[in-house]
């Protein structure tokens, strides 16, 4: 039996199996170079480091749900002058995640917001932190339904948890029967434990007629809006033409949503 095999079960046993996905190139490579035993073992547990990580991340970001992969780096800050992109790329360190901070993303449709919401998200995700992508309609449908088979907290909780939750398209259309609620519940819920990412074509100001109360809408937008960084998103849409964009088709394919 050679030393390889006797190997496999002591690093099954350790859950170290992984280990022997770069071991022979390791291996190979500390005869060739002559490496120190510390410095081989060091690069052999580097390899297993990071490949946990990539299989931490790759679940992390299979669980948020995403429409489209979005990230910072394909969002096309030139088409649109007017994007506040400083406060973006500082959004981008994800300390506001640290801080349970929200971040509400408004302007016209097409500047974009839904792809910035989603690379925050995306770089949550790479930071090491749960997050869940929703449109406002979907979350709502669901509740709805957990309310008539008796799931509604269980329901409720995927949306409470996450360290980042992601509601795009808010006010979309108006808040109906019991969504108002929900949606109270859920930033109640959330308030200082994790933050919110919410897009709306709704300006700020707006959001308060969508609850239907006026002490509700009070209770909840206070909440949402304590140390939140309101972003407007202002400019041309990225929809347009490419004739009135000037620029490629491809472009247009490609380029940030809502």
């Amino acid at each position: 039996m050679s030393a390889t095999n006797d190997l496999v079960p002591i690093l099954k046993k350790l859950r170290l199996s992984g280990v022997l996905q770069s071991l022979d190139v390791r291996t190979r490579q500390a005869v060739d170079e002559e490496i120190a035993h510390v410095e081989f073992l060091y690069r052999l547990l580097v390899d297993e480091v990071e490949r946990r990580e990539a299989k931490q991340l790759g679940v992390r970001l299979s669980r948020a749900s995403f429409e489209h992969a979005k990230t910072i780096e394909d969002f096309d800050f030139a088409f649109n002058p007017k994007i506040p992109r400083a406060k973006i790329l500082d959004l981008a360190t994800c300390a506001f995640v640290e801080r349970r901070q929200n971040v509400l993303l408004v302007g016209p449709s097409g500047t974009g917001k839904s792809h910035i919401a989603q690379a925050l998200g995306h770089r949550a995700c790479r930071a090491g932190y749960a997050a869940l992508y929703t449109a406002a309609d979907a979350m709502f449908q669901q509740l709805r339904a957990a309310r008539a088979d008796q799931t509604y907290e269980k329901r409720l909780l995927r949306f409470t948890s996450p360290e980042v939750l992601i509601v795009d398209d808010l006010g979309l259309t108006p808040l109906r029967q019991d969504e108002p609620l929900d949606l109270h519940a859920i930033i109640r819920r959330r308030h200082q434990r994790g933050s919110l990412i919410v897009t709306s074509n709704r300006a700020i100001e707006e959001w308060y007629p969508l609850f239907g109360d006026a002490l509700l809408a009070s209770a909840a937008m206070d909440r949402l809006l304590d140390g939140a960084h309101v972003l407007e998103m202002q400019g041309d849409s990225y929809r347009n033409p490419p004739k009135k964009r000037g620029r490629g088709a491809a472009a247009t394919a490609a380029g940030p949503e809502n």
